[in-house]
Parts: structure tokens; sequence; C-alpha cells
């Protein structure tokens, strides 16, 4: 559990400092994290407030397992389809044009140089984010906004990742680690190409960390849990200020 720095803005849900628990679990995949998160969310309500149902922003909200489960692209071509009042197929989303044309009839922005995935994603979260209440794991991201996640062995154009969403944003995020240093590599380098291009959010080469991986690095699950987030769910705060650990600002009472 550790203190995290973003210069991402203030908002009621995000401050630039914040505190999340990270861990790792060997020989662990999504699907592993997915059950042990609701185990472990389902447990902290009921030890921290006495009860798996609370109240947070006029909603009540369920903690007891199983959450809802809907993959990314799903979710966005299912929003997508009922903002356009048309059934839109689930291969335009996995094609850049395709996929780009319905951004546009939606509003939604994206740049010129956004893949398919990176424009899914986009979708997703304009239209979808918001409107997940209950606890909901939104897993299977696409490969190109996901370069330390691994792939699913069946779609080399998808992630074994999951985002949870409660209260109408992110609380979790996890993914099966990627740990074959060639495809780390690769990765990385395809980030570069994107960082050239204007995207200030790609990563960055990690030399250090690829030759961790040529060390080796078994098959390994990783997630970390925004702990001011689920407080404010908890406690039913509608700010991050109200629970924060460390405020730079204090009142005076």
């Amino acid at each position: 559990i550790n203190r995290n720095f973003r210069n991402e803005g203030i908002s009621t849900q995000h401050n630039p400092e914040f505190t999340m628990m990270e861990f790792y679990q060997a020989y662990a995949d999504y699907e592993l994290l997915m059950t042990m998160t609701e185990e472990l969310l389902a447990t902290v309500a009921r030890q921290a407030v006495g009860t798996d149902q609370v109240t947070f922003n006029g909603h009540p909200i369920s903690f007891a397992a199983p959450f809802a489960r809907v993959s990314l692209r799903e979710g966005a071509r299912v929003a997508a389809s009922r903002r356009l009042g048309r059934e839109i197929p689930a291969s335009v989303l996995r094609s850049r044009n395709e996929a780009a044309a319905v951004a546009r009839e939606l509003g939604v922005a994206i740049e010129p140089g956004n893949g398919a995935g990176r424009i899914a994603t986009a979708i997703f979260e304009a239209l979808c984010e918001d409107q997940l209440v209950q606890p909901t794991f939104v897993y299977d991201f696409p490969t190109e906004v996901s370069p330390l996640s691994k792939q699913r062995p069946d779609d080399l154009d998808t992630v074994e990742r999951f985002e949870l969403y409660i209260g109408g944003f992110e609380v979790a995020n996890a993914f099966s680690e990627l740990n074959d240093p060639a495809e780390q590599r690769r990765r990385f380098e395809a980030q570069l190409v994107e960082r050239a291009g204007g995207d200030l959010e790609a990563h960055q080469m990690d030399e250090d960390y690829i030759r961790a991986l040529e060390y080796g690095l078994p098959p390994t699950g990783g997630e970390g849990v925004g702990i001011d987030r689920l407080v404010m769910l908890l406690t039913g705060s509608p700010s991050i200020r109200d629970v924060i650990l460390f405020p730079l600002l204090r009142k005076r009472d």
C-alpha cells in the first residue's frame, strides 16, 4: 500500500497524489484475480461498515459476489448501437477506418495515430464508464492500450486485462503480466512510435525491465486497487478530498 503521484488534474474522483494497494501473485492470471477481487472487496465492506450493501451518490451498491462482467469491445459496441439507433457489428471496432467513422458519428474525439483498439477504448470511456454503478469487471482490453499485459492465446489484438468499475469510476486495474522479453521489447518500440506521434502517455523504453524479464518471470497476475476511491464508496463520500489520508489543504475546524 503506497502513495502514487500522477499529474493528471484534480476532480471529485481524482487527486494527483493518491493511495494504491498493489500486489502480484505468481502462477495467477486475470481470471483468478477477478475471483479474488470479488472476495476481497466483499470482505472489506463487511468488516469496515458491517454490510456488503452500501449507498453512493444516492445509488444502492452491492459488493456481494458475483460482479457483472463485460468485455471492453462488446460494452463499447452495445453502447454505440444504442446511441446511434442501429446495430453495430462486432467487426467494426476491429477495423481502424470503420471504428473511426463510428467515433466521429458519436462525437468521440480521437487522434490521427489511434488504431482500432485505442478508438474502441475511447468509445467505451465516453459512453460506458459513468454508467457502471454496480461492481462490473470490464475485461479483454485491446493490446494497443495495454503494453504490459499478456495477450490472449486465441486473439493477438486482445490482452488478459480487466478494470473494475463501481459507482461510475475505475476502482481497480489488473492483468496477466507479459513475461516474454522479446514481445515486451516489441510493445515498447510500438509505444515509442506513438510517443513520437504526440501521445505523451505512451511508455518509454525500459531496458532494465526487459533485462529482468530475460532472467525470468513466472506466469504472474498483478493488480492495483485505488484505496481512496474504495473508501469513497464505503463511506458514501462524494469527493476524494473527503477521504485522502494527507490532503494538501485542511479545513480550519
